[in-house]
């Protein structure tokens, strides 16, 4: 039977994920550790299996609009897949899943960074655009291994928090390709990257029985619907003053987690 809060909560952050490309880890994370009082271990392997699903149904509609920049994603792949695979397997290994006490810490750091991502947004763009055109030679030259780089710091994340798949890829993005993505391209890069990396960092939390299956299913029901309907507004809408809204929320919920 479908749990109505759960619902609501998953359609919530759905219509922002389909609208932004940001909120799968970074907004429900802290809705089922505040709200909910979920356990961390318990919060981020069902908000990665979340991400994934719900991610999948935006990806469809935005991939059909041809937004998805495929280079870009590989390269971004290159260095989240491996740093999360070995993530995850070193916590499963080392310390079992279960026992790991600061992951709150962990999700309230992430989360605060990532709402200060979203505030200077624009002033990252605009110095990145800058160097962009002083030095065009040397900006491309670095972008691929900038680019594995910052995968790689979001394969770490995702897998210990479930948190910076969409915003603090957002914000990595518009700074490495300053005039390569226009906000729907950016959108669509951000959701597609982070389905696979969101499915390997929930693979050790699946195994482990982490995952809660009635909670899963009660967040899908309401965030498909949602994340398609977001979707679908995103190239008729501008997705700024969300984007401000929400790094509001998140600082608060950053705070909060860590006090």
């Amino acid at each position: 039977m479908i749990d109505i809060p759960y619902a609501m909560a998953g359609a919530l952050t759905g219509f922002v994920v389909g609208l932004t490309g940001v909120g799968g880890g970074a907004l429900m994370t802290p809705i089922l550790l505040l709200f909910f009082g979920i356990a961390p271990t318990t919060a981020i392997a069902t908000d990665l299996w979340f991400a994934a699903i719900t991610k999948i149904a935006a990806a469809r509609i935005h991939g059909k609009a041809g937004q998805v920049d495929w280079e870009v994603v590989k390269r971004l792949w290159t260095g989240s897949l491996p740093m999360a695979f070995l993530v995850v397997v070193l916590i499963t290994l080392g310390s079992k899943v279960q026992k790991v006490g600061w992951l709150t810490q962990a999700i309230g750091i992430v989360v605060i960074i990532t709402a200060f991502g979203l505030f200077f947004a624009p002033k990252l763009l605009n110095s990145a655009r800058n160097r962009r055109l002083n030095s065009p030679e040397k900006f491309k030259a670095m972008q691929p291994a900038l680019t594995v780089s910052a995968g790689a710091v979001l394969g770490v994340c995702v897998a210990l928090t479930s948190v910076g798949a969409g915003a603090l890829g957002s914000v990595m993005l518009l700074y490495l390709y300053p005039l390569r993505m226009t906000p729907h391209r950016l959108v669509a890069t951000d959701i597609v990257h982070a389905i696979p990396l969101a499915v390997v960092a929930g693979l050790s939390y699946l195994f482990a029985g982490m995952v809660d299956g009635h909670m899963l299913l009660s967040l899908l029901a309401g965030s498909i619907p949602a994340v398609i309907a977001g979707s679908l507004l995103a190239r008729k809408f501008r997705a700024r003053w969300i984007q401000i809204a929400l790094a509001i929320v998140l600082l608060i919920a950053g705070v909060k987690t860590l006090v």
